[in-house]
């Protein structure tokens, strides 16, 4: 495998897939059954300056483990700017659609100030959308308006509407997810569980006195899930992120060491894997109400 390919414009991506020129700098929408990876091209890293959707059909060669999914028709990827990626000789698409977009054409709208709240472009590819038909349908009619749209001479209203219609599409993604998510939600259970026993396994086995507090990072590593869609699970299973998780278990531990050992304060901080006694009072304090030496003055009185 070579170099990192890097392609930073609409106009590469084109050229690469021997496309049709593009009709606007900073956005392209394209059939997927229309073109194939190069052959010098396949097997290799690529990475993009740009925002990228694929609608593929499921039977199309991606891997996604032995998991049943809640349909088999059509699967959405996302890929962020600067993700890296790499191209296979798996089968082709049946039928679906590709959109490109450059982060000029929303850098200065309401969609580019709120893309990063998008979580899915930073989702890994085992965690793609598996869509229903009716769901289909309806990011087809965006993509049909996105079409449309470049399809007119550019005027005062093109970049609007064209900004207008991928937030509508986003928008019917998050919706989508937060049905998988709700259709999967025995399956997540168990993924609760897991996240949780590997929190107390990092604390039994006292990694926290070397490596400070776990990462959301480490725990997605843990359970094989990317940090953004664990996050996202947790939070639609249990109202907590895991941020929040790894602090519930730390703020429980905290209480037992203020309550049953003579250890100061920046003692059971350090002990808890923090770093700075001060950061370690600011987060009890927080989700307590009351500082640790309060806490402990008050049960101990």
């Amino acid at each position: 495998m070579s170099d990192i390919i890097r392609i930073e414009t609409i106009s590469q991506i084109t050229q690469l897939l021997s496309l049709d020129p593009p009709k606007h700098p900073l956005i392209y929408a394209m059939d997927v059954t229309q073109f194939s990876v190069p052959d010098e091209y396949k097997d290799q890293k690529v990475s993009t300056g740009l925002y990228a959707i694929f609608l593929k059909d499921a039977d199309c060669g991606i891997q996604y483990g032995r998991n049943t999914y809640d349909f088999n028709e059509g699967v959405l990827s996302f890929f962020a700017p600067g993700q890296v990626t790499i191209t296979t000789g798996e089968a082709e698409s049946t039928y679906g659609w590709a959109l490109f977009f450059h982060p000029d054409l929303i850098r200065k709208s309401a969609l580019g100030k709120n893309i990063d709240h998008y979580h899915f472009f930073s989702y890994d590819v085992h965690e793609a959308l598996h869509l229903s038909k009716k769901e289909e349908e309806i990011l087809n009619d965006c993509i049909k308006k996105i079409e449309f749209e470049l399809d007119q001479n550019i005027d005062a209203h093109s970049q609007q509407l064209l900004i207008s219609n991928i937030e509508l599409l986003l928008n019917y993604c998050n919706r989508f997810y937060e049905r998988q998510f709700h259709t999967r939600s025995d399956h997540h259970k168990d993924v609760v569980a897991l996240v949780e026993a590997e929190i107390k396994k990092y604390f039994d086995e006292n990694l926290q006195l070397e490596s400070g507090l776990p990462s959301t990072k480490f725990l997605a590593e843990k359970v094989n899930l990317s940090p953004n869609y664990l996050g996202d699970l947790l939070k639609k299973e249990t109202g907590k992120n895991t941020k929040e998780h790894i602090n519930d278990y730390v703020l429980n531990m905290a209480k037992n060491l203020l309550l049953n050992t003579n250890n100061n304060v920046s003692e059971i901080a350090y002990n808890l894997g923090f770093n700075y006694p001060h950061y370690f009072s600011r987060v009890f304090k927080q989700k307590i109400g009351m500082t640790p030496q309060k806490y402990r003055d008050l049960n101990l009185n």
